[in-house]
């Protein structure tokens, strides 16, 4: 049996359908910067950085200092990590050397 997702819709099909046709980092900053407040991108920024940071195995307390993050916010990352749909797990093998 193939994944579920628990998010699927119409609306989300439409977004990530927006999101796979963008051609480069320009592009994706512009229509994120209308899409999303700066708030929510620096949010998705840094829970990626977290992440990158657990597979480095970082310490939650270096990466509160380098990111910023709260405990809970690295907790949940973690969580997923472990426990989640394997989506940071393949974009991290992706953009990580």
């Amino acid at each position: 049996m193939g994944y579920r997702s628990k998010i699927k819709d119409k609306q989300v099909d439409y977004l990530f359908k927006a999101i796979l046709s963008l051609k480069d980092l320009e592009e994706c900053y512009r229509f994120f910067e209308d899409i999303c407040t700066i708030n929510e991108i620096k949010s998705l920024a840094q829970r990626l950085e977290v992440a990158i940071m657990l597979e480095q195995k970082k310490t939650y307390q270096e990466i509160v200092e380098k990111t910023g993050a709260s405990t809970a916010t690295i907790s949940r990352v973690n969580r997923s990590l472990t426990y989640g749909s394997d989506g940071y797990k393949l974009i991290l093998e992706r953009i990580l050397d």
